[in-house]
């Protein structure tokens, strides 16, 4: 059977003891100072580094004999298309840290409610903040005891509250009220230690999107950098619908998916809307035919490209595809 020991603290200043931080991803052993601002990545990641190296290349064309056309039709198609060829070779590094990722529609969360996900292999906790009035995305760790914050609540004036020990948190996730702390001692609770990390957020096309590091430097990331946008959503001359679904998969089987339309007219058969092939050309009643796919620009966060079969460009990044969303 084991023991359960209690020890009471005499001094304001030994409650400094209680708040036990550690480096962001790693796993407890002992309870480790640290300050919750001070960014570090993950030492054991299980996220590949990707590294992108640009070699010499030109933008070519795939083409079916069954589908040829005149010499001067595709030339003019080219350059409408605006061909150009990069010969600049660099290195680059994708960091998966340094990115917007979606988390969830706001249509689907509760203000009077905490969420608690897991983003990229990160706990997070999601809660609007009535006092700022906007959604706000913290570490769901107490630097207390290292409770889930997610369990916690709303207090009577906004803040966020553990559950476990009382602890309230502001907006920007600096430690408003320990109750535990004499109230005629020093303001322990100003203490660095005693903040939880709060992630950089904003609302985006209806979506809730954060960055995945607390470090100072990023808290104005918005201003400089944004998640990708599509103005179709906003305007109220389109019709969107929000839709979320959970697959048991990588981001990298969603990508080989997205990247191979020639599977449409099969595997949705009856969805979605497939043109039609002349008819002297050999086709199926499905729609299935050969497919041009033209590439226009090339880099570390994706690739724009042009199909045959589409009227407008699509833009493809890792971003969009990220395990746990």
């Amino acid at each position: 059977m084991g023991t359960l020991t209690a020890t009471s603290l005499s001094s304001a200043s030994s409650l400094l003891n209680l708040i036990p931080r550690r480096p962001f991803g790693t796993k407890i052993k002992n309870p480790i100072l640290h300050n919750p601002f001070s960014y570090q990545h993950p030492t054991n990641s299980h996220l590949p580094s990707y590294q992108f190296k640009k070699a010499k290349f030109e933008l070519s064309t795939a083409i079916s004999s069954t589908d040829t056309m005149p010499a001067a039709d595709q030339s003019s198609k080219d350059a409408s298309f605006g061909q150009q060829t990069d010969t600049s070779e660099k290195e680059e590094k994708f960091d998966w840290y340094a990115q917007w990722y979606p988390v969830i529609p706001v249509c689907d969360l509760d203000k009077r409610r905490p969420l608690g996900k897991k983003v990229m292999g990160i706990d997070i906790l999601v809660w609007w903040d009535r006092n700022e009035n906007e959604w706000k995305v913290f570490d769901d760790t107490c630097p207390h005891r290292l409770a889930p914050l997610s369990e916690g609540r709303i207090d009577q004036w906004g803040r966020w509250q553990c559950v476990y020990h009382g602890w309230c948190f502001g907006g920007s996730g600096d430690c408003k009220f320990i109750p535990q702390a004499p109230r005629d001692g020093p303001p322990i609770h100003t203490s660095s230690k005693a903040c939880v990390a709060a992630y950089p957020s904003c609302v985006l096309n209806g979506i809730l999107w954060f960055w995945p590091n607390a470090d100072s430097q990023y808290k104005d990331i918005f201003s400089k950098e944004k998640p990708p946008y599509s103005p179709e959503i906003d305007d109220p001359s389109f019709t969107s619908r929000m839709i979320t679904r959970d697959i048991p998969y990588g981001y990298e089987i969603l990508i080989e998916n997205l990247m191979d339309p020639s599977h449409v007219p099969y595997a949705h058969y009856g969805i979605l809307k497939v043109p039609r092939s002349s008819e002297s050309v050999e086709a199926d009643r499905e729609g299935g035919r050969p497919l041009e796919i033209r590439v226009k620009t090339l880099d570390v966060k994706g690739f724009t490209a042009k199909s045959s079969t589409a009227s407008d460009q699509y833009l493809f990044h890792l971003v969009f595809f990220i395990p746990g969303h």
